[in-house]
């Protein structure tokens, strides 16, 4: 049975009407997206961090097993392993920020 002419244009104004709200979401997508701020500090922050902890205990270790004493290294103790891996584990919380 052939489709009358109010049902075409009916369905040719829907189609129109989708693509006009599609482009309309497409906007709007983009815009919620568009950060405020850049993230370009992230990157060198993370590896600076990260490699700040890892000298802070090779500095210890070394420190440690050559018999050099180096005051708040050698005042700290046990504590240097907490402070060295704190500082890797901060390292991988800010490449959380990286986008």
């Amino acid at each position: 049975m052939p489709e009358s002419r109010i049902r075409k244009t009916a369905a040719e104004k829907k189609k129109q009407s989708d693509r006009a709200s599609l482009t309309e979401k497409r906007g709007e997508r983009e815009r919620t997206f568009a950060a405020p701020g850049s993230r370009q500090w992230v990157p060198p922050t993370f590896i600076t961090v990260g490699l700040l902890g890892v000298l802070w205990l090779v500095v210890y270790y070394i420190t440690a097993s050559v018999g050099i004493t180096i005051p708040v290294i050698s005042d700290l103790g046990g504590w240097n392993v907490l402070i060295g891996m704190g500082g890797m584990a901060a390292a991988f919380i800010i490449a959380t920020l990286w986008k």
